[in-house]
């Protein structure tokens, strides 16, 4: 696939739009086949870095410190900060929830191994083990920058399913862009499958109240 299908699928998803009252998403659905994802390593589960912003909302973030300015200057930047000498007294379903409520969980290097002795078995599962970071702004900003120029596409989470989606953008993005987000998402996914193209069965984007197209090697002129 090359760019320039992907943008033919996505013109055709904004010509067939009807104007809404709230600003619709685009998002690319992956169909795989020859791939028996009832076994757990199999499944997919990969970062995508991309070349445009999606759009998406805010990035909800979690920071373990021990560092007592680190921890005064993260006051306002993120929306939660757990101290270290508070992490033991986290119980699972809180561990749980902690995995499911945030975007992205950091914690400060020395703080890594107290978060994996009492909550590793409930963040790992979920991906959601902490990022480690240096007690710095600096060092924050730049994990969250990195962060929000990422998605995680997975099917690790649920019942198994022989497909993926993930969120390419919003309708008010030039299809150039949104073309270049969904080449990078099928990149990565075609990097990560065992048969290549071989285990794709098809390529689909849609506007949220949109219909569905398929993206197709042919390119009408």
């Amino acid at each position: 696939m090359k760019l320039e299908h992907f943008e033919q699928a996505l013109a055709n998803c904004k010509t067939d739009a009807k104007k809404r009252k709230f600003r619709q998403s685009v998002e690319l659905y992956v169909n795989f086949k020859g791939i028996d994802f009832s076994k757990a390593a199999n499944r997919i589960d990969v970062s995508v870095s991309m070349p445009f912003a999606t759009g998406k909302g805010e990035t909800k973030v979690l920071v373990f410190a021990k560092d007592r300015q680190f921890l005064s200057q993260l006051k306002g930047k993120v929306t939660k900060i757990i101290p270290e000498n508070e992490i033991e007294k986290i119980d699972k379903k809180q561990a749980a929830r902690m995995a499911d409520e945030f975007d992205l969980i950091l914690a400060e290097g020395p703080v890594m191994l107290t978060v994996g002795k009492f909550l590793g078995q409930q963040l790992a599962p979920k991906g959601k083990l902490p990022i480690p970071i240096q007690p710095s702004i600096a060092s924050f900003e730049n994990a969250l920058k990195q962060i929000k120029g990422s998605i995680r596409v997975s099917n690790k989470k649920g019942k198994f399913m022989p497909m993926v989606h993930a969120l390419i953008g919003h309708e008010e993005m030039k299809e150039n862009e949104l073309a270049q987000n969904a080449l990078a998402v099928y990149t990565t996914l075609l990097n990560a499958l065992p048969g290549k193209q071989q285990n794709i069965k098809s390529l689909i984007v849609k506007l949220t109240m949109g219909k569905p197209h398929k993206i197709v090697e042919e390119v009408k002129k």
